[in-house]
């Protein structure tokens, strides 16, 4: 990838996005049925697009909702379902899609207390934590476009391994929710956010301190706090932000 002559320099008003009609086509845009450009496509981490472009839309996020639904009851996990997001424009508007999608098919979700924002990592580390005590199996979904532009939206599934699913799944969810898709989201169940936060199905819990204090098992810290270096927290999709905040009490400088 080329670097771009402008990196590094502050951002022009040419390049901001106008948030306000983003999130608008988000619910207005629809996908063209048979446009491949416009379906749910699953690359090396989840399904990308934007809503201007037609192919990161309501009706997505509500299909692959559905078909992650779906294809972990078939699996047997019956479990939590962690779901996170990041600060991109278009990750709250599928943030609600998918919780009321989950809660209509009777999943309990867990999200990241006080409506913050989870790095992905995070979410990881609380599959692998629930799943390390048995009983029923948690996985989760994380809403980002990662390095993406903040045009772009972004949706990953991690199953109960904690890492990202395998071709094997998101195939499966992929074609499953192309086909809710052409049959205009029949068979996706949901409920109005109101019912969703109401259901008993969405739990509250600080996913970011347990995965900091986790960081101390596979990184000492002790020694970087004595190295007296200076950490740089490059902060571009967001989350990073708040964990950055919280490894500055853990390091000498960030």
């Amino acid at each position: 990838m080329a670097i771009d002559k402008r990196a590094g320099q502050p951002a022009q008003q040419s390049d901001l996005i106008n948030v306000a009609q983003l999130t608008a086509q988000y619910y207005v845009l629809k996908p063209e049925v048979g446009n491949a450009e416009h379906a749910v496509k699953f690359g090396t981490s989840g399904h990308r697009g934007s809503a201007a472009r037609h192919n990161f839309n309501e009706p997505h996020i509500l299909a692959i909702a559905q078909a992650i639904a779906e294809d972990r009851a078939k699996n047997g996990i019956t479990g939590p379902c962690y779901v996170g997001k990041d600060t991109h424009a278009l990750s709250e508007p599928a943030f609600i899609s998918v919780l009321e999608v989950l809660t209509a098919n009777g999943v309990d979700v867990i999200v990241q207390e006080n409506n913050g924002f989870t790095p992905t990592p995070a979410v990881s580390n609380a599959i692998l934590v629930h799943n390390k005590k048995g009983g029923p199996l948690a996985d989760g979904i994380v809403i980002t476009p990662s390095h993406n532009p903040p045009e772009d939206g972004g949706i990953k599934y991690n199953p109960p391994n904690g890492g990202p699913a395998d071709t094997n799944v998101t195939k499966v969810v992929e074609n499953r929710a192309n086909e809710l898709l052409a049959a205009g989201l029949q068979g996706v169940k949901r409920i109005s956010l109101d019912a969703a936060l109401a259901s008993g199905h969405v739990k509250e819990q600080d996913l970011v301190q347990p995965f900091i204090e986790g960081l101390a098992d596979i990184v000492d810290m002790a020694a970087i706090q004595k190295a007296g270096l200076t950490l740089v927290s490059i902060r571009w999709a967001g989350p990073v932000s708040n964990t950055g905040n919280v490894l500055a009490n853990t390091t000498s400088s960030i």
